[in-house]
């Protein structure tokens, strides 16, 4: 039910869709006894994908996010594993077109070869199944990172592929089972910065003790926090990661999911 949720009411309430929603409800509103209403809806739903667009909101929203935890510290010596959450695949088109197919957090995956190949002794776990509510069971994402990881020069023999999870608490979840982490050992998880308080949070919920290793900034610091975007598309999917992950907090938080509405350090 959770999950079901996340795909169908967690996107209606993203801004792009949810104001351009708006948008027709008010145009449509012109053409009935509700005029009146359908041209203020109309103009502010206009106005509110106007700020998303092209406004630094976007920016502002994952900034917090992004900050929350530091970069790695390799001075604390060698890690015993590596856990990257998926989402830097698409696993349909990937296995429609036969190569692999890559999203926006690629860094996700680059970042665990380069690690991989740095601790050569460290195991690596890739958590990623399908995201989508209505999915192919012969697309998984980890099937295909399996390649791209022998690709980089990453040995079959060190990496544990998860294929079964749809979302971050049972990317959690199934990882643990996985890596059946021993006392002592260190383990990092490798996921976008924007969404590594929540996966912080939620790995904590599931007993898997991990340092965050965050990776896929979308943010600068300073000035550039202020600056507007020239292209609207820019800023509404910048604007939609934000609040997609702010959702994702709130709802966490609310299902018990994670002990804590933003994770820290």
């Amino acid at each position: 039910m959770f999950f079901a949720l996340s795909k169908t009411l967690g996107v209606v309430l993203l801004p792009s869709n949810l104001l351009i929603g708006l948008n027709l409800v008010g145009l449509l509103l012109l053409f009935t006894r509700f005029a009146s209403h359908g041209r203020r809806l109309l103009a502010a739903s206009l106005v509110l994908l106007a700020i998303c667009a092209w406004s630094p909101l976007g920016n502002l929203l994952l900034y917090p996010l992004e900050q929350r935890f530091s970069a790695w510290d390799a001075a604390r010596g060698a890690p015993d594993g590596i856990v990257v959450l998926g989402g830097a695949i698409d696993p349909e088109l990937s296995a429609a077109r036969g190569v692999p197919a890559f999203r926006g957090a690629v860094d996700r995956l680059l970042a665990a070869a380069a690690l991989a190949q740095r601790y050569p002794q460290a195991r690596v776990i890739y958590s990623g199944g399908s995201a989508n509510l209505l999915a192919d069971d012969a697309a998984k994402e980890a099937d295909i990172a399996m390649t791209v990881f022998e690709n980089l020069g990453i040995p079959q023999q060190r990496l544990s592929m998860e294929r079964l999870s749809r979302n971050t608490e049972e990317n959690a979840e199934f990882s643990k089972a996985l890596a059946s982490p021993k006392p002592g050992e260190r383990w990092l998880l490798v996921t976008s910065a924007y969404h590594m308080p929540r996966s912080i949070g939620v790995f904590r919920r599931a007993g898997f003790a991990v340092e965050p290793y965050p990776v896929d900034w979308r943010t600068a610091s300073g000035g550039d926090l202020l600056s507007p975007f020239l292209f609207g598309s820019d800023g509404l999917q910048r604007t939609d990661t934000a609040l997609r992950e702010w959702m994702g907090l709130a709802a966490y938080r609310i299902s018990g999911k994670t002990s804590e509405l933003l994770p820290g350090p």
